[in-house]
């Protein structure tokens, strides 16, 4: 569809530091998902300046001398640390005579490689038609043209209308595909609902050691790598915790900086596991020094989901690393709020398991209550508190609710607005 330059992964990495917050990126971040997506990295450079310029963001006099390194070092392609405008990429292409790649553009071709389920690979599909719509206009020089010769006369489309039209079809399949996805994942939910069996997930920023901790705890030999995104498609496996007591561990696809919207979209139906999880194990790499600002970046994706009133129970993985004993870190009530171990060496494993198996027999209560249509402030204090997993209603508009709730919270609720509500919730954990 595109008529590009050549092909190839030598590459040229940009970054350029701004004053604004909001659009600076970590150059070592940035280093690390080249390499994840197969770039041979020829040279890196780098610029400042306050506010991106509107032609080439990077201006006219850096864009020429990323030209001359280019051709010297014979790239294939230029990469940039930003989102950059579709006009920016197609002026940029023009300029550098060969590919250009933004941040958004790598992520999306990092996930297409790591995609292997079917559903994950039409989210892919997805989120990087929706990317490329917005740029079908720097892909052709002809685009003003109408089709025509033998065999080509038509209704009087030009080439860009065609591709439109042929991206929208496209992008309304894979719609209906993944709507048939999400009624499956949904049924699943629900089977698991009824069997009474709380949910949770494993959140954090890529590489944390997610996947490495979900093999620790359940040995099911999920693909774990030291790279970015090495997990795309979530896997779910039962957990016993202790002789009473078994849980659905899930595994996600793992958070970054400014991670696309188009992503965030086509991944929802995954992400919904997420967020209707009982509980939300955020794990974080203890050894890495931006650990407290990638931290925000995933509460930020969690807030963007819908997930962040679910309870969460810290993670601090890769201990080994740096000798640090496994511990559990308490707050001014008693509760855990951190738990440091190593997934890697197993050591601190059976304080999780502990802590789990504390929390779902004797913190949280789990189970189903009925509330009446005029209950409807009590049914709105609940969603405040994050307590409601899943709610239908029935034929005669009564208000069919899952519950997980503290135990604590729930007491407070009973006592500030003079209802008894434990002895009507069914299936509650002891």
């Amino acid at each position: 569809m595109f008529d590009r330059a050549k092909f190839g992964n030598r590459a040229i990495l940009v970054h350029m530091d701004t004053s604004d917050e909001t659009r600076r990126e970590n150059l070592s971040e940035f280093v690390e998902l080249a390499s994840s997506a197969g770039a041979e990295i020829l040279e890196t450079a780098t610029s400042s300046r306050h506010t991106p310029e509107a032609k080439y963001f990077i201006g006219k006099g850096k864009a020429i001398e990323i030209k001359h390194l280019a051709e010297q070092l014979q790239a294939d392609l230029v990469l940039f640390n930003h989102a950059l405008t579709p006009s920016q990429e197609r002026n940029l292409e023009t300029m550098l005579q060969c590919r250009v790649l933004d941040r958004t553009g790598l992520i999306l071709d990092i996930f297409a490689q790591r995609a292997r389920s079917f559903e994950g690979k039409l989210q892919v599909e997805l989120a990087q038609l929706k990317h490329l719509s917005t740029r079908l206009i720097r892909g052709w020089t002809h685009l003003e043209r109408q089709k025509g010769g033998i065999g080509l006369r038509g209704p009087g489309e030009t080439q860009l209308e065609t591709d439109r039209r042929l991206l929208g079809q496209r992008i309304k399949k894979i719609n209906k595909r993944l709507e048939k996805v999400r009624k499956q994942r949904e049924q699943g939910r629900q089977s698991r609902r009824k069997a009474e069996i709380p949910t949770v997930s494993l959140v954090g920023y890529t590489n944390a050691g997610k996947s490495t901790l979900f093999n620790a705890l359940t040995n099911a030999g999920v693909y774990t790598q030291d790279q970015l995104f090495a997990t795309l498609d979530p896997t779910l496996r039962k957990v016993s915790i202790n002789n009473d007591q078994n849980i659905i561990l899930a595994d996600t696809v793992g958070f970054i900086r400014h991670l696309p919207h188009d992503l965030v979209e086509a991944f929802r139906s995954t992400l919904q596991e997420t967020a209707e999880s009982h509980l939300l194990l955020h794990v974080i790499d203890a050894c890495d020094e931006n650990r407290d600002a990638r931290a925000e970046e995933v509460e930020a994706v969690l807030e963007q989901i819908q997930a962040d009133s679910i309870h969460r129970l810290v993670i601090m993985n890769k201990t080994d690393i740096h000798g640090i004993e496994p511990r559990i870190d308490y707050d001014a009530e008693g509760h855990a709020k951190r738990i440091w171990l190593s997934a890697q060496t197993g050591e601190g494993l059976d304080l999780l398991r502990t802590e789990l198996g504390r929390f779902f027999q004797q913190e949280m209560v789990i189970g189903q209550i009925t509330l009446l249509p005029a209950q409807g402030r009590l049914r709105a204090l609940l969603y405040q508190l994050g307590a409601v997993s899943h709610e239908s209603v029935d034929h005669s508009g009564r208000y069919l609710i899952e519950l997980c709730i503290a135990r604590k919270d729930l007491q407070k609720l009973e006592r500030r607005e003079s209802v008894s509500l434990a002895p009507k919730i069914s299936i509650a954990a002891a």
